[in-house]
């Protein structure tokens, strides 16, 4: 039987045709680093009703927050992880509100934060997974002082880290690289290698004998900052 009578045919064209022809496409892009879109948060919507005792208060010194409560007497179980749900936002007034009053609540909030971090984890797993940069800065700013905050706060959050790290592994080494260039990002702190670099070494400083093989576990990438 001849070559040309075996060959196999398709629509007209043979097999080995169509491959000989054929355009080798790669496999499209993971989007691993695309920002992901959210939906408009519950602080948004608590704001707008006017459910948080502050206002805005301008001095020389620029914006912030005038508490119409005193802020050590407020129910951090209510307040702190509506707060933290804000820091997915974005927009003026409500990105300045979430974040200026995280910081305040964690600045007066002592022991009666620790209790509450459970109810943190999910908002901030949520605002780190939507890879966008001016979120992720202000989400891993916040998380240090969060460890900071109280005692044993950093201990609170190793067994989180499951939930969180994983972002933490994907960015660690996404960092500007400008050769001989300045990178102005560094000096306001917005560099987000660098941030999640200074993270884990918090994480590993408070949280504990077994917050390092827990980070490792998640990071493979990070080396102790501890000195043996």
């Amino acid at each position: 039987m001849s070559k040309k009578t075996t060959e196999l045919k398709a629509d007209g064209f043979t097999l080995r045709a169509a491959m000989k022809n054929a355009m080798v496409v790669g496999p499209p892009a993971a989007g691993a680093f695309r920002e992901r879109p959210f939906k408009p948060t519950n602080f948004r919507k608590y704001y707008e009703r006017g459910e948080f005792p502050m206002a805005l208060e301008h001095d020389n010194k620029g914006n912030s927050i005038a508490w119409k409560a005193d802020i050590e007497t407020l129910n951090y179980h209510r307040y702190l992880p509506q707060f933290f749900d804000g820091l997915c936002e974005t927009t003026h007034p409500y990105e300045f509100f979430a974040r200026q009053g995280i910081h305040d609540l964690l600045d007066h909030g002592g022991p009666k934060i620790l209790p509450v971090i459970p109810q943190l984890i999910i908002p901030i797993k949520n605002a780190l997974n939507t890879r966008n940069h001016q979120v992720m800065c202000t989400t891993l700013k916040v998380l240090q002082h969060l460890v900071l905050s109280t005692d044993k706060a950093g201990e609170a959050m190793v067994p989180y880290f499951r939930q969180i790290l994983p972002i933490f592994n994907l960015f660690k080494h996404k960092n500007k690289n400008l050769g001989d260039g300045i990178d102005y990002s560094q000096r306001k702190r917005e560099n987000i290698g660098d941030l999640i670099e200074e993270t884990l070494q918090m994480f590993e400083r408070y949280g504990g004998q077994d917050a390092f093989i827990n980070i490792k576990y998640m990071v493979p990438t990070y080396e102790s900052c501890m000195k043996i």
